[in-house]
């Protein structure tokens, strides 16, 4: 503001004419309007009064003048013309009235005051005023002042309409008009109310992808609806948005193509803003990629080719390892050095101010391929040799060429890794290998010699001189100064050194495959690393017997050590004084049969396989059980004891007979042929066994046909006189499970009688010849075959004649053990 009325300042200064009178009275035109002239002057000494006269010009008005007392030193002549000239005079007097000096000068009214008709913003930084322009005017000073006067704007315009600029958005102004003229400026006109339009938005844009822009902005103050115009550059077409929202996404915009975007914000009463236009290329379309070319040239390269694409201002050619070239003025570019051996892909994408496009679709290449970095010759037998080099990418097929040192040449075409071919013992050979794919072959090669080792010797045998030595002989060879000899097994080698063709190998482990290799040396080649192998088995480790088991009365399981292969047969002899006996297996036992009891063998083990036969193994004692009895009769002797004897059994020297019934059993224990045995029940069936024992503590078990002993003698025996001159003898039976019949013996003095008791019958009547006699009585059971036990015990009775029924017992006799 200080600077606006500096401005105004100088221009009054500069329209103010400085008159001097002759006298010495000077004053000058302070200011200027549409209606008045104001002057200043210094004062006159004697003054009283001022007189200042202005006159119309070229004018027949008539003039005007005002008087000011004489301490005054500015005064106004009011009421005059607009735009006239006015010859301005002031004059100093007395009281008398009488002029002391005076003073002359001319000016000009300043225009008429102009009249504002309307005033409207259609940008946020400026309001433009319409008025009515005044005659005479030369310019006019358009006034802006916030509402609270405390700021204001002066800006010189030359003609209506006239906009006032630098004020601020959305902002409520008061504005007025002035003209102006030489002489000066009007005064201001009435005061109008203008309010400033809102900002326009700051668009932001960016295109992510070849077919949208996307549209960004801050939120404007006091705004409540943004209006976005997009067009197309060099297109007629546009489309219209509204939103209230800050983003906006414009697609399906075709590619590499500029688009113009007009954003305005409008306030709530419906007044449009400021509008901001910005022009945003959208991304170019994913070029095509034509062709890709390899050369050769000072550095293998590659020449890449695609067709241009609209809004494109640079293309990127990428390969597929990091490799890359640029260009935007040619449809190509060139991409150097690549190495050999390459299969790649390369792709290329355009770019603009927007962005790079999606990259084209890749197309593949291949360079011509490396030659191998490594290769080397082996012979993997005599006379049979292959040239081998490491696996190349990128490769179609190989060519290798082998060339001898008498000149003579081969080649092999192959698409593995690999080229045979045959090579003399003792030639050098020098191989190359080419590989070729479909951009050509490799330029150059490795070149590899060789020399070939002295020759395998042939007819090598190998014959086992013991179980643990091998005998290796061979024919020789030419060119070789020695021999290698080398048996080998899982974790041992053998190794045998002689410039002669014979090598002997000791110390070998039974029942092993050692590989034979018999490898001629020179000082030059060193040994041959490529003669086949003699495989040869040693014979097999000697089986040790672990234990021998009895199986039944004549046979024996023997259970062996296993420490060979599995295919090894096992051999177990059993030697006798009279006899030999042989079982075989290859597990861990076998069985020795048919060994006669009482026998001593002495047995042994031995291994068998391809690789010969084993030592026996140490000995083991077999010792057989002894024979049983051939005969066993068991006698009974009474009722409850019972006499057994046996025939004698080879091998035996003691037994152990044993009666079993479910009533209990008899045991004995004797080295005699018979045994006594007590304990027996009568009427029991008995099971009869016979342990032999021999010296050393063999038993065998031999079992005998059953016993049955014999039925139980009658007890608590009574005679008795019964009628008829007849005697009953009567009993009490004894348990047992059979029901027997009985027989009843009475012996006398005068006579004997005999009388048969049917079964479950305990009585038997005898017819008596005479009375008073004594009598023994004998009552016993029948057996099975009709034969009287003959243990039961008899009883001596006194039988009185008719008139005395009971007999009267004389004595118990004794059983007899007859």
């Amino acid at each position: 503001m200080a600077t606006r009325w500096l401005m105004m300042l100088k221009l009054l200064v500069t329209i103010t004419q400085m008159c001097t009178a002759e006298n010495g009275v000077t004053f000058s035109v302070f200011t200027v309007t549409s209606k008045s002239i104001t002057m200043q002057w210094t004062g006159h000494t004697g003054a009283t009064t001022y007189k200042i006269t202005a006159t119309p010009k070229n004018s027949p008005e008539r003039p005007f003048f005002a008087q000011f007392s004489g301490d005054s030193v500015m005064g106004s002549v009011n009421s005059l013309s607009p735009n006239t000239v006015y010859t301005v005079q002031l004059e100093a007097m007395d009281h008398t009235l009488n002029v002391l000096s005076s003073a002359r000068t001319e000016k000009r009214t300043a225009p008429d005051v102009p009249c504002i008709v309307q005033a409207y913003s259609k940008h946020s930084d400026s309001i433009t005023v319409v008025f009515t322009e005044v005659a005479g005017a030369t310019g006019y000073t358009l006034r802006a002042m916030f509402q609270s006067s405390d700021f204001f704007s002066e800006t010189t315009v030359n003609s209506s309409p006239a906009t006032v600029v630098g004020l601020q958005p959305y902002t409520n102004y008061k504005l007025s008009i002035m003209s102006i003229n030489s002489g000066g400026r009007s005064q201001a006109s009435h005061a109008i109310n203008a309010l400033t339009v809102v900002m326009a938005p700051e668009l932001n844009t960016s295109s992510p992808d070849d077919g949208t822009i996307l549209v960004s902005w801050s939120p404007v103050d006091n705004a409540v609806l943004y209006v976005l115009c997009i067009i197309q550059q060099g297109s007629s077409t546009r489309l219209k948005v509204n939103t209230t929202d800050h983003t906006m996404t414009f697609g399906d915009l075709e590619a590499g193509t500029t688009y113009c975007i007009k954003g305005e914000a409008w306030d709530s009463e419906g007044r449009a803003g400021d509008d901001l236009t910005v022009c945003q290329i959208t991304r170019p379309a994913s070029p095509d990629l034509v062709h890709v070319q390899v050369t050769l040239g000072g550095a293998l390269g590659i020449t890449v080719y695609w067709m241009s694409v609209k809004g494109a201002e640079d293309y990127l050619a990428l390969t597929t390892n990091g490799q890359n070239c640029t260009n935007a003025a040619r449809n190509h570019c060139y991409i150097s050095p690549v190495g050999c051996g390459q299969n790649h892909s390369v792709s290329v994408t355009a770019f603009n101010s927007a962005g790079p496009s999606l990259p084209s679709p890749p197309a593949n290449y291949i360079t011509y391929p490396c030659p191998p970095d490594n290769i080397w010759v082996e012979e993997t037998q005599a006379d049979n040799c292959s040239v081998l080099w490491d696996e190349v990418p990128v490769v179609d097929f190989y060519m290798a060429f082998i060339k001898r040192d008498d000149g003579t040449e081969k080649s092999c075409n192959t698409t593995g890794t690999s080229c045979h071919f045959l090579c003399g013992c003792g030639y050098t050979y020098l191989t190359s290998v080419f590989p070729f794919n479909q951009a050509g072959s490799s330029p150059f090669a490795h070149v590899q010699n060789y020399t070939t080792t002295p020759c395998c010797p042939e007819d090598v045998a190998l014959k086992s001189v013991s179980t643990e030595t091998l005998e290796i002989t061979w024919s020789p060879v030419k060119g070789s100064e020695l021999y290698q000899t080398t048996a080998k097994q899982v974790d041992q080698v053998i190794r045998c050194n002689d410039t002669a063709p014979v090598c002997a190998l000791s110390d070998l482990r039974c029942n092993t495959v050692y590989s034979v290799v018999v490898s001629p040396c020179s000082e030059l080649r060193g040994c041959n690393g490529t003669c086949p192998q003699h495989t040869h088995e040693t014979a097999p480790c000697s089986p040790e017997i672990l234990n021998m088991t009895q199986i039944n009365q004549s046979s024996y399981r023997v259970l062996f050590t296993t420490p060979n292969a599995q295919n090894t047969d096992y051999t177990i002899t059993a030697t006798g004084r009279y006899d030999t006996h042989t079982c075989s297996g290859r597990n861990m036992s076998c069985e020795l049969t048919q060994l006669p009891c009482g026998s001593t063998y002495e047995v042994t083990a031995v291994a068998t396989t391809s690789g010969g036969r084993s030592l026996p193994g140490y000995s083991s004692i077999l010792e057989t059980g002894p024979c049983c009895p051939a005969s066993m009769n068991i006698t009974q002797v009474t009722q409850s004891m019972t006499n057994v004897t046996w025939s004698a059994g080879r091998g035996a020297r003691s037994y152990i007979a044993t009666l079993t019934s479910s009533h209990g059993h008899a045991k004995c224990h004797t080295v005699d042929s018979q045994c006594l045995m007590g304990c027996i029940s009568c009427g029991t069936n008995y099971s009869v066994n016979l342990e032999a024992i021999s010296s050393t503590g063999r038993t065998s078990q031999c079992k005998y046909r059953g016993f049955s002993s014999s039925a139980c003698c009658p007890t608590n025996i009574k005679l008795y006189r019964w009628a008829n001159n007849s005697l009953r003898v009567y009993w009490r039976s004894s348990w047992t499970p059979q029901i027997q019949e009985h027989t009843v013996e009475l012996y006398g003095t005068a006579a004997n009688y005999t009388c048969l008791a049917a079964a479950n019958s305990k009585h038997c009547d005898i017819q008596e010849e005479s009375c008073g006699d004594v009598y023994t009585v004998v009552a016993a059971p029948i057996g099975p075959s009709r034969v009287k036990v003959k243990f039961c015990q008899q009883r001596t009775y006194s039988v009185p004649c008719p008139g005395f029924n009971g007999g009267i017992m004389i004595s118990r006799g004794r059983r007899s053990l007859k």
